[in-house]
């Protein structure tokens, strides 16, 4: 069982927001509201996330002290936010509140904003109603004051959470979804993707920016050299070695070549090979405390480098499971794209187009390089390539295809004017075979036709490479553009 290296949280601020007058007036009304409040918090913690629980804010004063306070996102309720370190507002709005208590914390922050408004009762007995019961479940009440107030201070809030408190499917599905999104805000903030090597000769379209990204997405850039790489190799002892070869022959399966000529069944140089390149990669992630890394180098003909270089794809595809996204072909765009995929646990593989079957109506997506392997339907295959296609170098390589069900794309490109842009398309993989390349590939089928679909994909522009997912999670993503400030279409 492969398991993960990085843990997939946020730190998440929650303030209950009310208004002061009602404690005297209605005594335990307080309590009541806080006991709710408390049940947010749970639910939230629930979900895999580090509260930190700034409890009733009530008053403006409050209200700059707790603004003072803020480094991580806030939840208000009713209204809340879920954001990592750097990455939103929780409001929890218990009950009626003036904006004065939330203005100035959305002022003196810029983090994105998201109202919880879940009052406790589903509906209220009206034959037994009071003005305390009332209150109790007046989340609603302030919700369109405090986004108008928003609004005002071109500072809109990013979403409300609308409904039951308690037995509300709904509504636990959009907390758990803000949650997850904060995950990804979380893991974006300070992240480290390194780059290592150069962009493989007319790719144009990987070509990025390290200083646009760190604007655009908070991930700081490392650049590497494979001499770095190659230091950590050179201290790779057999024991490692060893260990690594159990966890290969565990994970993946190694049958007999098929149709293609260029594959072979693995050999015991290539397994060896590639578990010591894995074994420096291990090595090299750890000196650099790398977040994820884009790579590719070609090297001298016959040299370490590039026997070290084009050896890579097991370890890779291992440490994407790990949640350690490692992207080939230099692809920082996407090595960010695959980071955010696996920080909503559905995967992240690299992958692209392949050849269509108008036949049956589907293309063929994946790729020749590493693979989210957790998202493999069945085991996935290791094959020895006895040439790499369009690459210099061979050995082992990881042949598996997606998980069948829902399928979810995201590909970051670049504008004209050099800013980035999300492009986020959904489909289904289906079970069927694929070609025994010793590569990803897995049977999409989009609508309203695959053909009409791929037609608008490419249309809005993106690179060829995107990360693959499981499940349908384009709106999520949509979300996550929207807060990030960065323009995202959702082909359909």
């Amino acid at each position: 069982m492969i398991e993960r290296l990085t843990p997939r949280t946020a730190k998440i601020a929650i303030f209950a927001v009310a208004h002061a007058t009602y404690w005297d007036q209605f005594p335990g009304l307080y309590e009541k509201i806080m006991g709710y409040h408390a049940d947010l918090v749970a639910k939230v913690r629930a979900n895999g996330a580090e509260v930190l629980d700034f409890g009733m804010v009530d008053s403006s004063e409050k209200a700059f002290s707790a603004a003072e306070k803020i480094g991580y996102p806030v939840i208000v309720r009713p209204a809340y936010t879920l954001g990592g370190s750097g990455g939103g507002i929780a409001e929890n709005m218990a009950t009626y509140a003036t904006s004065s208590v939330f203005a100035p914390i959305l002022k003196e922050t810029n983090l994105p904003m998201v109202l919880v408004a879940l009052q406790p009762r589903k509906a209220m007995d009206y034959t037994k109603a009071s003005t305390f019961m009332q209150l109790e479940n007046d989340n609603i009440c302030s919700v369109p004051e405090f986004t108008g107030v928003a609004n005002r201070l071109g500072k809109p809030v990013t979403d409300v959470i609308l409904g039951a408190l308690y037995d509300d499917k709904e509504a636990e599905a959009e907390l758990s979804e803000w949650c997850e999104i904060a995950k990804v805000l979380h893991s974006l903030k300070g992240a480290r993707i390194g780059l290592m090597g150069h962009v493989l000769e007319a790719m144009y379209d990987m070509h990025a920016d390290p200083t646009a990204a760190f604007s655009a997405f908070g991930v700081h850039v490392p650049l590497l050299e494979i001499d770095d790489l190659l230091t950590e190799y050179h201290k790779v002892t057999e024991a490692e070695i060893q260990e690594k070869i159990k966890l290969i022959k565990a994970e993946f399966d190694m049958p007999e070549p098929k149709s293609d000529p260029v594959t072979k069944k693995l050999t015991e140089e290539d397994l060896i090979q590639s578990a010591k390149s894995a074994c420096a990669l291990d090595r090299f992630i750890k000196t650099y405390n790398l977040t994820g890394l884009a790579y590719y180098y070609e090297g001298q003909e016959g040299s370490l480098a590039r026997s070290l270089a084009t050896t890579l794809i097991v370890g890779n595809s291992i440490l994407n499971a790990q949640g350690v996204p490692m992207c080939g072909e230099f692809d920082l765009k996407t090595c960010i794209a695959m980071l955010i995929l696996d920080r909503l646990n559905i995967g992240g593989s690299f992958a692209e187009f392949h050849p269509f079957d108008f036949n049956e109506d589907f293309i063929l997506v994946g790729h020749d390089g590493p693979h989210h392997i957790a998202i493999a339907e069945g085991k996935p295959i290791l094959r020895s390539l006895i040439k790499f296609h369009g690459k210099p170098g061979r050995g082992a390589s990881v042949e598996f295809k997606i998980k069948e069900g829902p399928i979810t794309m995201l590909g970051i490109t670049q504008t004209a004017g050099g800013s980035f842009k999300f492009v986020i398309g959904e489909g289904i993989s289906k079970k069927g075979a694929i070609p025994p390349t010793g590569n990803t590939n897995t049977r999409g089928f989009f609508a309203p036709t695959t053909k009409e679909f791929i037609k608008k994909w490419v249309m809005e522009g993106p690179t060829h490479h995107y990360a693959l997912g499981v499940g349908h999670h384009g709106k999520t993503l949509e979300k996550i553009g929207k807060i990030l400030g960065i323009e995202t279409v959702f082909v359909k």
